[in-house]
């Protein structure tokens, strides 16, 4: 994906730390998302507890995502230049990078709501429709980041 013919071994270097990277987010997102989310939510009885330790790991997978696209698109920019506009690949991880911020904004936004509801579940709460619809549009911008991160991990193009 980011590699080219007749690189220096500093440049091949270079464009193997990036897909490592973006293999890293993309399969940690797949991960906490499809794998680690349903089983702690299978597994533990208590869903408080279950949706914290999910939340945690989410913040920690966006954190990851923020950090490599931005870099990933620094190093697409960096290395193609001013055709790099024109790279569907460029605005897949620009789309990767937009799903992260939207979607941390609305896990602040769910957790906002469970302030100072203590020891009830927000799902008991009064609050719940509004949580339920911030938790359905996370879902969903999760689901798109995860098929653009398919895209980007399989993607061969690099202009």
């Amino acid at each position: 994906m980011f590699e080219g013919g007749g690189e220096s071994l500093q440049a091949r270097f270079v464009a193997a730390i990036t897909q490592l990277l973006v293999t890293a987010w993309v399969g940690g997102m797949w991960m906490v998302g499809y794998i680690v989310t349903p089983t702690l939510f299978a597994m533990l009885d208590d869903r408080m507890l279950a949706g914290h330790i999910a939340g945690r790991l989410f913040s920690v997978v966006a954190w990851i995502g923020f950090g490599v696209a931005v870099w990933l698109l620094g190093f697409m920019a960096v290395r193609w230049k001013r055709v790099v506009l024109r790279s569907v690949m460029f605005w897949a991880v620009a789309a990767m990078l937009a799903c992260v911020v939207v979607g941390g904004i609305l896990q602040m936004e769910m957790a906002a709501l469970k302030v100072g509801l203590e020891s009830m579940d927000v799902m008991e709460s009064a609050r719940r429709g509004q949580f339920t619809m911030l938790h359905g549009g996370a879902s969903v911008i999760y689901l798109v980041q995860s098929l653009l991160g398919a895209w980007v991990v399989l993607g061969k193009s690099n202009a």
